[in-house]
């Protein structure tokens, strides 16, 4: 079934939006999704930090973008009453009966269309020469660096405790963000109240798979010296496979083959 969200562009839209995350990593499921672009395509900005939630989700989405992107099918869901640049649908799976549709204001689109009357710019004719030329240089880079296959990413929620509550929380995020390393790349991240006065840090990373474990990463980088002087321990919440289509599909296709044959023994 569709999730829906009201007009997001508003304060009582994003509110509702935050109250819904407060809970969950990603719009659905338990990994990023198109539902994920479809409400992110809908933000016309990144939502202020007023919103905690909606901006750790935004900027964790916006970072897979910048990283590998996101290609996994959603359950559904539809935005309704909010301006977007480019109207963004979530696409229903293929074996689904689910309908997804982003709804955009029509009367604000046509005036933002009539403030655009004066471009001069063809955006409808033919390429150039240099074009041409560009996108052959493209595609060429692109078939080249398809030769070599891509190793598989995941996201990863950590839980960072402190010694106590005077342990200074802004420096303890400062040394677990100076670890550098290929294939790691630090997300968004906020504090979250344990109890008496202490606070943790829940921050979210992106690492590629065989340059990066995050076991080596917690007992070699954030548990030891010089960061274990703010840095009591470390625990991870949360480990998602950023999907890969193939995988997705041939994973659906054998669920699929799974339940037909599970049907057919329960009919005998």
């Amino acid at each position: 079934m569709a999730v829906t969200f009201y007009d997001l562009t508003s304060s009582s839209g994003l509110k509702k939006l935050d109250e819904y995350l407060l809970s969950r990593s990603y719009i659905t499921g338990y990994q990023a999704s198109k539902d994920d672009l479809t409400v992110h395509a809908a933000l016309p900005t990144a939502p202020s930090a007023e919103y905690v939630n909606v901006s750790r989700w935004y900027k964790h989405i916006d970072a897979l973008l910048r990283i590998s992107g996101v290609s996994c099918e959603g359950s559904g869901v539809t935005v309704e009453g909010s301006l977007v640049a480019e109207p963004v649908a979530t696409p229903p799976a293929a074996d689904t009966k689910a309908s997804i549709f982003l709804v955009i204001d029509i009367s604000t689109v046509a005036a933002a269309a009539e403030d655009d009357d004066d471009d001069d710019v063809d955006l409808f004719g033919e390429e150039t020469e240099e074009e041409k030329k560009a996108a052959e240089e493209r595609a060429a880079a692109v078939k080249a660096s398809g030769k070599k296959k891509e190793s598989g990413k995941s996201s990863v929620l950590l839980d960072v405790k402190p010694w106590d509550d005077e342990t200074d929380m802004k420096k303890l995020e400062e040394a677990v963000r100076s670890v550098s390393m290929e294939g790691l790349l630090w997300g968004a991240s906020k504090l979250v109240p344990v109890g008496y006065g202490i606070k943790k840090l829940q921050i979210m990373l992106t690492i590629v798979d065989d340059l990066v474990s995050v076991d080596n990463l917690i007992e070699e980088y954030l548990t030891v010296e010089p960061i274990s002087e703010y840095v009591q321990s470390c625990d991870i919440v949360a480990f998602n496979k950023i999907c890969n289509p193939d995988e997705y599909d041939q994973k659906r296709s054998q669920r699929s083959k799974q339940e037909a044959e599970t049907t057919k023994q329960n009919a005998l």
